[in-house]
């Protein structure tokens, strides 16, 4: 890291967030759904808010880059790595993650609240225990509360825009003189969000989501949401390659059209650069068939886009998220 001593850094994040929490050389290819990526200088494990802002505050008063990540269900991260801090927001009592908490409880329905490193498939199955109605949609999808707000996350006709009512976020606010940081938090309300299709107001401000309040209803029974839900993620794995390493939809869904479509039509299924495969399954999705490397599906989709534009006159644009070197 650029002017920055890794070794006081270290010493500094284990101090602000835990020794247990904090590793030097970690492999970004455990940290991602397509498992690839080289190694992050630092790896910070943040299972709640407070670790988070700990760890921001830490690398952001260094002046040290940071990246932050949920599960990495939509990441590829440069085969070099990354110089810097990577910080993981996690789940799971091992990382002293609380779980969803019922904030507020009427007759038609409540309101829950989950940290940004709690999967959504957590928050459904929460809600679903308590016969709350609106997350159905969200079982299945691998992603965390916090990417899937910063995206809007979404499937089989259900976007999180629908149920969450209000969301956290820590924002950095950089010195321009000695390129240090410190943190601000806040919270952005209904419209204020700016929640479109897979596009949230927090990717034109580069805050960062901490949690999330989701406005879920009563209605349905126990027994009727679970049913839902079980369909829901038959359809998945009967549609989609879940076996293979990817992120999930590759591209985002062109006006009027599926991308999917469009690549199939292309004469793309099954395509492949290096170990990275246009799945055979589901043209929609680009997999990690052994061996790729994060060049193999920058070039893949590189690829991909330019015959698709040649055929159609479409352009898709990537759900992918490439992360670079240096961020």
């Amino acid at each position: 890291m650029d002017n920055v001593d890794n070794t006081e850094l270290y010493k500094k994040l284990a101090e602000a967030c835990g020794a247990s929490n904090v590793k030097k050389n970690a492999p970004l290819s455990r940290c991602t759904t397509f498992k690839v990526g080289g190694p992050a200088d630092l790896l910070v494990n943040a299972g709640n808010a407070e670790t988070l802002k700990a760890a921001l505050e830490t690398a952001a008063g260094a002046g040290a880059p940071f990246y932050v990540i949920g599960r990495g269900s939509n990441l590829v991260f440069d085969d070099a790595g990354f110089k810097g801090v990577v910080i993981r927001l996690c789940d799971g009592e091992k990382r002293g993650a609380a779980g969803p908490e019922l904030i507020e409880e009427d007759e038609e329905g409540a309101l829950v609240y989950a940290y940004g490193g709690t999967a959504l498939s957590a928050v459904a199955s929460f809600a679903c225990d308590r016969g709350l109605t609106g997350l159905e949609f969200a079982s299945g999808i691998p992603g965390t509360v916090g990417g899937g707000v910063l995206m809007n996350a979404g499937a089989y006709g259900g976007e999180l825009c629908q149920c969450v009512v209000k969301s956290n976020y820590i924002e950095i606010v950089k010195d321009e003189v000695n390129g240090t940081g410190t943190v601000r938090e806040g919270a952005l309300e209904g419209e204020a969000q700016g929640f479109s299709y897979r596009h949230s107001a927090y990717q034109d401000n580069g805050f960062i989501v901490t949690g999330a309040y989701f406005r879920l209803k009563k209605g349905r029974s126990k027994m009727d949401i679970t049913a839902e839900m079980r369909e829901l993620n038959r359809r998945r794995r009967e549609k989609q390659p879940l076996e293979l390493p990817s992120a999930g939809s590759a591209f985002k869904r062109p006006p009027g059209d599926f991308a999917g479509r469009l690549i199939e039509a292309s004469g793309l299924k099954g395509f492949a650069v290096g170990g990275a495969q246009v799945s055979e399954k589901h043209a929609g999705f680009i997999v990690n068939r052994g061996g790729a490397t994060a060049a193999d599906i920058r070039a893949l989709v590189d690829a991909v886009r330019e015959r698709v534009f040649a055929d159609s006159g479409v352009m898709l644009e990537p759900e992918i998220r490439f992360v670079g070197e240096r961020g």
